[in-house]
């Protein structure tokens, strides 16, 4: 092996460990120690990749950031129906969040600063879904007279309010919450006469094979809106 690849390899132990460590304890109480221990190297090895904890900090929402953009251009590459690939983005990000410690922890860091970083992630995420709306706007698949900006913040301001509640219950991130959601919003921002080309599943390409059965025991479901009597 290279030194280079050792490094490279080094350094992406160190970051998962950071994360880890993060996630479990916050980062007031992680410890450099700990995290360095955690990777299976010296303290002496992370401070040549990390001269202080806040840089560590910085490398695990940086891959956070990264793991977001790839989200993003994953779901448009795979399916060219922009409301149906935004479906599908909040069910991988979902995931990722219950899955990925970087990811959670990266969320959870640069969510909870003190002061605005330079990176904002949910600025990024808020981007993504202002983009794919605009997509579907253009494609019809939106109701007429919506507002963009409005139907983004709703979307972003609801997933980012159930990452949030995932800290202390995960099932706010299980398949069927967000289903449940898109039950929810596709009646009234959908174009009506696309309604039925919409799955709120998501495709099961994207979401690890999950599908779109009943909630497993312990998974929180939103209930699916009942139809609203015409005037």
């Amino acid at each position: 092996m290279t030194r280079q690849l050792r490094s490279a390899r080094t350094r992406h132990a160190l970051i998962r460990s950071a994360a880890q460590s993060f996630d479990q304890l916050g980062y007031a109480q992680a410890k450099l120690a700990t995290i360095s221990a955690g990777a299976g190297v010296s303290t002496g090895a992370l401070h040549f990749h990390f001269e202080t904890k806040a840089a560590v900090a910085a490398a695990v929402e940086a891959e956070a950031s990264r793991a977001l953009c790839t989200l993003s251009q994953s779901v448009q590459r795979k399916n060219s129906q922009a409301l149906q690939a935004l479906i599908d983005a909040t069910h991988v990000l979902a995931r990722l969040l219950r899955q990925d410690v970087v990811v959670r922890a990266g969320f959870q860091l640069n969510c909870g600063a003190l002061q605005r970083p330079e990176l904002d992630l949910r600025r990024q995420w808020m981007d993504c879904v202002r983009e794919m709306l605009g997509q579907a706007e253009a494609q019809g698949a939106v109701e007429p007279g919506s507002s963009l900006d409005g139907l983004a913040a709703m979307i972003v301001g609801v997933t980012v309010g159930f990452e949030v509640l995932a800290r202390d219950d995960a099932s706010w991130l299980s398949h069927e919450s967000i289903a449940g959601l898109w039950r929810t919003l596709l009646p009234r921002l959908a174009a009506t006469d696309t309604l039925g080309r919409w799955e709120p599943s998501g495709a099961t390409v994207l979401t690890g094979g999950e599908g779109a059965g009943p909630a497993q025991a312990g998974e929180r479901a939103i209930p699916t809106p009942q139809p609203q009597p015409q005037l």
